[in-house]
């Protein structure tokens, strides 16, 4: 099991899971963990190119292989993908290492690696609003906000606050007392998605943490 406190040995035992249960695939880092400039905020973005033939295959087998590695704790599908037939988004976290530490899998077919734009706005590609949480996706705009607070980027913090409120409908925008701000938004998530309840308490927590203490 990778070490929780090892974000580069956690992607590399990734890699390694996802292409030996895809054979033929290929799995690497991206983003800031392969071109040297993470920093202790940045989670991971591995692409993984797998054979057209075995797409449907390799995404219903990555998740278990992805659990073998480090025990996940949940998985979303970006809504924009969530039906594309040669390519899925998914935000994986895994359980017992930061929150700042999600995945994002980028897995697309072969025959589409190289078009970065591959069913972009394609309406067929997306998921029915029945088929994804609007208040995970506002929760996960909590933790982004919490990572760009941190990294003194305040308006893109109010930005992924202030989407955060619209996408649940909740009238609320950032006032810039940012623990407060986050706590807020994910206290409301939560009370919109119950089983939310939990990663809601840990990021207020790690508000808490990172931006002080938040008491609303």
């Amino acid at each position: 099991m990778a070490r929780g406190t090892d974000r580069a040995a956690l992607a590399a035992e990734v890699c390694t899971a996802l292409k030996r249960c895809c054979p033929g695939s290929s799995a690497e880092p991206t983003g800031s963990l392969a071109s040297g400039t993470a920093d202790s905020f940045s989670d991971i973005d591995i692409a993984w190119v797998v054979p057209d033939a075995r797409f449907p295959d390799c995404l219903a087998r990555g998740v278990a292989a992805l659990g073998e590695v480090q025990p996940v704790g949940s998985v979303r599908s970006d809504p924009d993908f969530h039906h594309s037939d040669r390519r899925r988004l998914l935000f994986v976290r895994f359980a017992g290492v930061p929150l700042f530490w999600r995945l994002d899998l980028d897995v697309r077919t072969a025959s589409v690696a190289g078009d970065p734009h591959y069913d972009e706005g394609n309406p067929a590609a997306r998921a029915r609003e029945d088929e994804w949480s609007r208040p995970a996706s506002a929760l996960a705009n909590a933790i982004g906000a919490v990572k760009a607070v941190a990294r003194k980027r305040e308006a893109e913090a109010r930005g992924l606050l202030d989407r955060g409120f619209a996408r649940i409908g909740e009238d609320d925008r950032a006032t810039g007392d940012w623990a407060n701000d986050v706590t807020r938004l994910a206290r409301v998530a939560a009370l919109r998605d119950s089983a939310l309840t939990d990663l809601a308490a840990q990021v207020i927590e790690l508000a808490a943490r990172h931006l002080g203490s938040g008491s609303a």
